[in-house]
């Protein structure tokens, strides 16, 4: 069914189509992998109960150094969008997960507070992921789980453990007497629970004492538990 936001006169119009048509190019598309940062807009797009095409852009560079990604995103990371009904009913075009998942509350005015106070303390925790949780644990995964363990010299496995357990804690605090980092469920926990539930896939829960822990474990079930988040944690589907 058609989202009461979009605007059916609209129709794409980007270079990456040449790589990954638009089946319909009148609702916005998402070029993605289900990665944590891949995920949180699919999750996003779910929850907001936005029309969308997603397209599976690989981690491999054949996909994200191809000449029609960078041309969406010249720093070569998925997730990407193009929405054709943008501001002013003009397209546009975005990389990076929480400047999208801004994007995405603001078009559909949900899961971010409308009171400046609460805004702005929703931003910060998503920040929180952006220049915190993300980088840490991706440079876990290298230095634990990926070809950074087979280095002998132990002081980056030991750091980015430490950093984990520490920004872990953080959250745990953060989650004392609440079952969404602001109350209300909004996209900062969009964008933090997938990072968490990384952890997983990198064979670190133990490393990082994350059975140690109350509320963060209950917290990532608990987004897990969503039914817009089980459709969209593998959209689009990974390859077979």
């Amino acid at each position: 069914m058609p989202n009461e936001l979009s605007h059916p006169f609209n129709e794409l119009s980007h270079p990456i189509t040449e790589r990954w048509p638009a089946q319909d190019p009148q609702k916005l598309q998402l070029y993605s992998f289900p990665t944590p940062n891949g995920v949180k807009v699919s999750v996003a797009l779910e929850e907001m109960g936005l029309d969308y095409e997603a397209h599976l852009v690989t981690l491999a560079d054949a996909d994200v150094k191809s000449p029609e990604f960078l041309a969406l995103n010249p720093n070569n990371k998925i997730p990407a969008i193009i929405d054709p009904n943008g501001p002013d009913g003009q397209q546009i075009e975005l990389f990076e997960s929480g400047a999208i998942l801004i994007y995405l509350a603001e078009k559909t005015g949900t899961f971010l507070s409308k009171d400046p106070k609460t805004r702005y303390e929703t931003i910060q925790w998503l920040m929180f992921q952006m220049g915190g949780l993300g980088p840490m644990f991706g440079q876990l995964g290298f230095f634990y789980a990926f070809a950074g363990a087979k280095m002998e010299d132990p002081t980056a496995r030991d750091r980015y453990i430490a950093e984990a357990k520490r920004l872990l804690n953080v959250l745990e605090q953060r989650l004392e007497g609440r079952d969404w980092i602001m109350g209300d469920y909004s996209i900062a926990d969009m964008a933090i629970a997938p990072w968490l539930n990384g952890l997983a896939f990198y064979k670190a829960l133990e490393v990082t004492g994350y059975h140690d822990l109350k509320n963060v474990p209950a917290y990532v079930e608990r987004f897990y538990a969503r039914p817009a988040v089980a459709k969209a944690k593998n959209i689009p589907p990974r390859p077979e």
